[in-house]
């Protein structure tokens, strides 16, 4: 690894000299934004740019070098010029296209001669570097393939035609094997023959470009020595080569006719052999690559149909070249009859094949290649100009035997070992710039097959997880300190929470492999150390539960005892770690040496430091390292140990996750159908929306959904509504819908009048107000309703959800989505009671407000459950989780059976029918049916005779039972409405009896773990849990038999891909099908995606991007709700570019606290602009750690200027786009404000990242950079940053930065309208009465820097505490009579009180002259009040409460415009003192 050198601090240029900078000049002379009048176009600028360096610079690209491309100033620096931006947005992951598909007439004319140059000779125009960023962007074109313009220019070098490039008799040998083909091809040579010469040889030219691009990277390939010097851009030409080639082999569509070129062109055999390969230290990554093409060439899949191919296929295809070579070895070769008469098993080895084909000439084996049509027939009388070597491997690597992918997968190790940890190629460095390329796995659009999907997730997720293990290695134990003792051994010379050295390890058992398996079933061993450390770190080490994965690390330190350890150089020869293994915890064991099993029994408490716990490890690792071991006399590994390590629990589940995984790939995965090919990325993305699905549901009672008649007609705008009942007093909720159904499988055209019928009927629906039956008289009987107006797009969004398919709702800010999410958990529930519906989200917080909304809603609770660890956040008395729910059921059995009792009794039946729930089930049957029997006999119609309505009350039989509910039941005012008062009557007692029925289980069921899995698997209808529950337990709930019909998904946008596709999987298949019926996910991809720590997997691999996303990329229909109620309009504005038509509801236009204007400041939103204090602008003291204290000091400056005018301080919150800026700024409050009950803090300090997800009144940002934009370029960041406040938004920022920036345009273009100074109106309190945008009555004061602000609000806070304190003398000096005794006595404790805080803040408010973190000219006080303070200080009803307060400020305030620091001898502390000697 090689050290990472600690950056210098530099101090950043000042504006004046980055104006000064040669491409900030010409952006302002020709391309940026906000210059008016700009210089025509002048190549010579594009030359001039590349010749000294092609630029990062914003807006270079859009609205300067494709704004003016034509083929006629098109030139090489012109070319790579774009190419290299392209590139670079690529890098930063921020939208490449958008400006080619505006002006997109001279794309086709660039591509051509971008094809061009990648052929190009070397030591010609274009150099092997500038064709290496050539072929990066051709890769990016190739992974763009959802862009039509990208794809109408691509897939002329992709599809058949491009056969033209395979050797003729192989060709024929292709056209063989699919007559299809034949037909095609036969097509293309007719459609050739009638073009003109020139368009025919720019068509042949497309089509072999592939082909001759391989032939090209062939030659580059053998020209690299052996053992010379080579230069690295060859080496990484090869290396981005064979990435373009394994992204085209990882694609269907590329695929398809591509990997039989790839094949004829022998380009593995070449490789494999090349002297690239054996230079150890610069082939490494290119061997790593070519591993990854070789994969994929070998993929079980067919290429031409894309089935998935299974073993038996596989084995085969193996078979029929085996026995074809044999045929051909037969028939020509008589040396090779021994080989032809074998059987395939004794041959198909490389050793036997090697042994056959090794005695060979170069002459016969090219002839043997030929008669397979793998090289062109060699002419008689002449020697091959193939190397021995080439033709042997050719023929080995073709026929060998291979090992099947999943076995491959089955017999690899889970945990990672210190070779894959260190990888740089396969696990980067956090500091990954983007340059290079790198041997992992990417995540684009489409998926060869379901196994090539989980695999490379698999693979992803394996890595992602290593890089955080190797944080935890490295942390924990540098900080053990370990050195090389006197002796020759280990001394550690520190400590860590979470290692411990290891006194004793001993292998206990190695079980015997299964049949067919190479590897144990188990490997269990003791590991034993000594606790001597605190008590709460020695509860934390014997608190480690089953399946908790620990590490197993040996250090062998080289550095003598006392050495300091170098964060900054490498890691592993500066503890000299050898090796690490994973295990996973079985138990502690107690004193007798078993076990200590996990429980509700109290755990043994062990005498002594001394514990041992049972790990199991992993029999894969072990059997490999037994293996080298053995035969090659390595050490053995597990006799060296001497660190082990444990992590936090909540980051510590990647085994289970990767097991899943595992076992998923093991079985054979059923999607179903109407899935498959969207979850692949192929077919039509609109397949599995509910318009096109075949078990489309016609009739759907939308239950509380509608508040009125009105309100449904206004959900389906541009449909006529038919009302079954005329009379509008009946048109009132619920409602039931009939819809036009019409089959997704269209039908062949009808005449025009036909189809004009269809118009019309399809825009009718058909409205069935019903009534819903009375279920009892008691007021809780009464169901729960809806009261939200939903709009007709959120009303489209619940019509989806209801219908079977997958749904998609993107759901903006502030838009409702989870009201929309239980609207259709809830109607699901309602219209079909038997099914049942997982729930899944990404954060326990998610899913808990979630679940606080559903119990609002009509939904029986004991139908309701919730896995997973966070149900305790839960804000509501009940407890959802597993046992809470057992608990409900037996206290709910007991209360029902209270009932039972009470019924027998006012029936008069004698016995105990209240026993069990068996008795009264008995009792409901013989007792209670009977009676109702005999009951509606009397009662029902009798011929024509008119019923009498007193009949109803007189003959029912159940009146002292109800007793006390509200009297009279019966009314008397008609027969229909006592009788239904009736039947609701016996609904409720129906209702006990069939809850008693269903609750005879925990009867049956003695454990409460019976109980739960009984809950989970037949009562529970509505089962909720997180994404990352879901993927840990699989296993348990497919075991158990879990069933469920429909998936919702919260916050879809933010859970990594496989986490959102295992909760699929949950259950096993039903006769080979899925029983899935609908799958609905919310989400909202313009916000931040799911977090992956690593920067190479998050870029390079694209592991950020959700399946969500993914689904939105490939063109699934998506339902967009567009009416926000969170923010202002005006706010709103920041961020609804972004959103197709977002616009705001009624009540953001109309409610005071959206009308009113913020006090004290004269903008709803402002961008103020920060330049460097003391010279300096962001600085970073750690890589990545960016801070900027002008920015810190100015947003809390600002935060203590609002809660001085009386703002709340909880509606406050600081947000910031860096790490280092939120300790910084966390900093400067503990220092300023925090312990003080005047200001006190901001509701939350923390990352925009942190806060997705989360809103707040009023939003204070820092933006930090001031060199480079930075990742705010990712707009989704911008996004998330602009839409959390709901009433006030001020950003601190370089905006001379930010407002180039191309990505930003939309949102800064709007804040830079508005004054670049902080704009405040000190006199005007909080709250205030002036509507927004008006002007103000106060004087408004402009804050042209930091420093005045800090000053500023230094007079303005000592002001206040005079004035506080003039205002409680002036109440003591009142007579007596006009004060009360009490009163009295009360004020002289509060002007006590107050008196000596103003003594201790005055004494702590002077800034300290060594006080490093800002000049005496910031804000430099500190207040240490106690909390005792508190009890009557101005803090409980805030400054504004104090009128003669405010009124002094407004007087003072005016007079400190453009304030200046106080004199310095003014700020020396015993001035402070005797100040409050004198108020005394």
């Amino acid at each position: 690894m090689a050290a990472t050198a600690q950056p210098k601090k530099i101090v950043a240029p000042t504006v004046s000299q980055i104006n000064a900078e040669f491409v900030t000049q010409l952006a302002c002379k020709y391309w940026a934004p906000h210059i008016k009048k700009k210089s025509p176009f002048d190549i010579k600028v594009i030359e001039e740019i590349y010749e000294k360096e092609i630029v990062k610079s914003s807006q270079y690209l859009e609205n300067y070098l494709w704004m003016n491309y034509s083929p006629e100033v098109s030139s090489k620096a012109y070319l790579m010029s774009i190419c290299c931006m392209v590139n670079e947005k690529f890098r930063e992951n921020v939208p490449a296209w958008e400006i080619f598909k505006k002006k997109p007439d001279h794309f086709p004319f660039f591509f051509k001669h971008i094809l061009k140059a990648a052929l190009a000779e070397t030591d010609g125009e274009f150099s092997l570097h500038e064709q290496t960023v050539l072929l990066l962007f051709l890769d990016h074109c190739f992974n763009s393939l959802e862009v039509d313009l990208i794809r109408s220019q691509v897939q002329q070098l992709i599809s058949l035609p491009m056969w033209m490039g395979l050797q003729a008799a192989r060709l024929e040998l292709e056209l063989k094997k699919t007559p299809k083909l034949r037909k095609f091809w036969n097509l293309i040579k007719k459609n050739d023959e009638k073009m003109d010469p020139e368009a025919r040889e720019q068509a042949y030219q497309e089509r072999r470009f592939l082909s001759q691009l391989i032939q090209k990277f062939i030659s580059v390939l053998k020209s690299v020595p052996l053992s010379e010097p080579v230069t690295m851009d060859k080496v990484h030409y090869c290396e981005r080569f064979i990435e373009l080639m394994i992204d085209l082999e990882a694609l269907l569509p590329t695929r398809r006719w591509f990997n039989t070129i790839l094949d004829d062109s022998h380009l593995l055999v070449h490789c494999y052999l090349s002297n690239l390969v054996r230079r150890e230290e610069d082939g490494h990554l290119f061997s790593q690559l070519l591993d990854m093409l070789k994969f994929y060439t070998g993929f079980e899949i067919n290429d031409q149909t894309g089935n998935a191919l299974t073993e038996n296929e596989m084995t085969t295809i193996h078979y029929d070249r085996i026995t074809s070579l044999q045929r051909a070895a037969f028939a020509h070769f008589p040396e090779l009859y021994d080989f032809a008469l074998s059987n395939v098993a004794e041959v198909d080895t490389r050793e036997s094949l090697v042994k056959f084909f090794g005695p060979l000439s170069s002459n016969t084996l090219h002839q043997v290649a030929s008669y397979l049509c793998l090289l062109p027939t060699l002419p008689k009388n002449e020697d091959t100009t193939f190397d021995k070597e080439f033709l042997l491997e050719l023929l080995v690597s073709r026929h060998e035997r291979r090992i099947s992918q999943i076995q491959q997968l089955n017999q690899m190790p889970l945990y990672p070992t210190e070779k894959i940890i260190w990888d740089e190629n396969i696990v980067p460095t956090e500091y990954y710039s983007g340059e290079g390329c790198l041997a992992l796995p990417k995540l684009n659009l489409q998926f060869l097959t379901l196994h090539d999907y989980l695999l490379r997730n698999f693979n992803l997720f394996r890595l992602e997880s290593t890089y955080e293990i190797r944080q935890d290695i490295e942390d924990s134990v540098s900080r053990m300190k370990p050195w090389l003792s006197e002796y020759g051994g280990v001394v550690f010379g520190g400590w860590a929470r979470m290692a411990q050295p290891i006194v004793a390890f001993t292998v206990v058992e190695v079980a015997k492999p299964n049949i067919g398996e190479n590897w144990p079933t188990r490997v269990r061993a003791d590991v034993t150390i000594n606790l001597n450390v605190r008590d709460h770190i020695k509860d934390e080490w014997e608190g480690l539960r089953k399946h908790d994965v620990c590490f197993l690390i040996t250090v062998r330190p080289t550095k003598p005892y006392g050495t300091k350890f170098d964060r900054r150089r490498p890691f592993i020869e500066q503890v000299g770690l050898v090796y690490v293994r994973g295990c996973e915890i079985q138990g502690m064991l107690d004193d007798k040496g078993r076990v200590i099993e996990d429980g509700p029994e109290p755990r043994p408490n062990l005498r002594g430091e001394s514990r041992t716990f049972r790990v199991f490890l992993d029999p894969n690792q072990y059997q490999q390292d037994m293996t080298n071991t053995i035969q090659n006399g390595a050490e053995d590994v597990y006799e060296t140990f001497n660190i082990i390590m444990r992590r936090k629990p909540k980051e510590n589940n990647f085994k289970a996750v990767l097991e899943t995984i595992r076992n998923l790939m093991n079985t054979d995965c059923v999607v179903p159908d109407w899935l498959h090919d969207i979850i692949l990325g192929y077919g039509d993305p609109s397949s599995a929306h509910y318009s096109k699905m075949p078990n489309q549901i016609a009739t759907l009672d939308f239950n509380d959904t509608f508040l009125s008649i009105e309100h449904l007609k206004a959900s389906f705008p541009g449909h006529n509504v038919k009302v079954t009942v005329e009379d509008p007093a009946l048109q009132i909720p619920p409602f039931r819908i009939t819809f036009p159904v019409r089959s997704g499988k269209g039908k062949k055209r009808k005449d025009a009048d036909v189809e004009d019928e269809d118009t019309e009927e399809a825009k009718t629906l058909i409205v069935e107000p019903h009534v819903i039956p009375n279920r009892g008289p008691y007021p809780y009987n009464q169901p729960k309703r809806n009261t939200i107006q939903f709009t007709h797009t959120q009303i489209e969004a619940i019509r989806a959800g209801m219908q079977p398919g997958l749904t998609m709702v993107v759901g903006p800010p502030g838009t409702g989505k989870t009201d929309v999410a239980v609207q259709i958990i809830s109607n699901i529930y309602h219209n079909f009671p038997e099914q049942r519906t997982l729930i899944v989200t990404h954060s326990n917080q998610a899913l808990n407000q979630l679940f606080e909304k559903i119990m609002a809603l009509d939904i029986d609770e004991r139908h309701l459950l919730r896995l997973g660890h966070g149900e305790e956040e839960l804000e509501t008395e009940k407890d959802f989780s597993r046992y809470g729910r057992v608990n409900y059921v037996l206290a709910r059995r007991i209360e029902l059976l209270e009932e039972v009792k009470r019924l027998q009794k006012s029936l008069g039946v004698p016995g105990d029918a209240s026993y069990t729930c068996e008795t009264a089930g008995y009792f409901f049957l013989y007792q209670v049916m009977s009676r109702w029997e005999e009951y509606i006999s009397k009662v029902k119609n009798k011929g024509s005779a008119l019923p009498d309505v007193t009949e109803v009350s007189t003959f029912f039989p159940f009146h002292e039972y109800f007793a006390n509910a509200p009297q009279p039941i019966f009314k008397g005012r008609s027969y229909e409405e006592d009788m239904e008062i009736a039947e609701g009557c016996f609904r409720h007692i129906k209702k006990i009896f069939t809850q008693l029925e269903e609750f005879r289980a925990s009867e049956l069921l003695r454990s409460g773990l019976d109980r739960s899995k009984y809950l989970l698997v037949k009562e529970a209808k509505i089962i909720a849990m997180t994404c990352t529950h879901a993927a840990l337990k699989r296993h348990d709930l497919v075991k158990l038999g879990f069933k469920y019909d429909n998936i919702l998904m919260e916050e879809a946008a933010q859970i990594l891909e496989i986490e959102t596709f295992i909760p699929l999987l949950l259950q096993n298949p039903q006769d080979g099908f899925s029983r899935l019926k609908r799958w609905i996910m919310i989400g909202d991809h313009h916000q931040l995606p799911p977090v992956i720590k690593n920067m190479a997997f998050q870029k390079y691999s694209n592991m950020e991007q959700s399946l969500f996303t993914r689904f939105v990329r490939v063109g699934v229909p998506t339902v967009d709700l567009d009416a926000q109620g969170r923010a202002r309009a005006s706010l709103c504005n920041l961020y609804n570019w972004r959103y197709k038509n977002l616009g705001n509801l009624p009540h953001v236009q109309l409610l005071p606290e959206f009308s009113t204007a913020n006090a004290g400041l004269l903008y709803d939103f402002q961008l103020i602009n920060v330049e460097d204090f003391q010279g300096v602008g962001e600085s970073e003291p750690n890589p990545y750690f960016y801070q900027n204290l002008g920015e810190a000091e100015y947003v809390v400056a600002l935060f203590m200027y609002m809660c001085l005018l009386g703002y709340p301080a909880d509606r406050i919150s600081i947000l910031t786009t860096y790490n280092g800026q939120k300790h910084l700024i966390r900093d400067i409050i503990n220092r300023r404000c925090g312990n003080n009950p005047l200001i006190g803090r901001p509701n939350k300090v923390t990352t925009v990242d942190r806060f997705q997800g989360q809103q707040n009144d009023y939003i204070l940002l820092s933006l930090v950079r001031t060199r480079a934009v930075g990742h705010l370029r990712d707009v989704r960041r911008l996004v998330v940053a602009m839409s959390r406040a709901r009433l006030g938004l001020y950003i601190f920022a370089r905006v001379s930065l930010f407002q180039n920036c191309f990505e930003l345009t939309p949102a800064f273009s709007q804040l830079t309208a508005r004054p670049l100074h902080l704009h405040i109106i000190p006199t005007e309190p909080f709250p205030t009465t002036r509507k927004n945008g008006e002007r103000p009555s106060h004087e408004v004061q402009i804050i042209k820097n930091m420093p005045q602000m800090a000053n500023f609000v230094y007079n303005m806070y000592m002001h206040l505490i005079q004035t506080t304190h003039h205002y409680h003398q002036t109440l003591l000096q009142l007579p007596p009579a006009m004060v009360e005794e009490g009163e009295e006595v009360q004020n002289q404790e509060t002007e006590l009180e107050t008196e000596e805080e103003a003594m201790t803040i005055q004494a702590d408010i002077i800034p300290s002259p060594t006080d490093t973190s800002c000049s005496h000219e910031t804000l430099a006080f500190q207040t240490d009040t106690t909390s005792n303070q508190t009890e009557t200080t101005p803090s409980e009803t805030g400054a504004s409460s104090n009128p003669e307060a405010i009124s002094a400020l407004s007087e003072t305030t005016t007079t400190v415009a453009g304030a200046v620091p106080a004199p310095a001898e003014a700020n020396m502390p015993q001035d402070a003192t005797s100040a409050s000697a004198e108020t005394k």
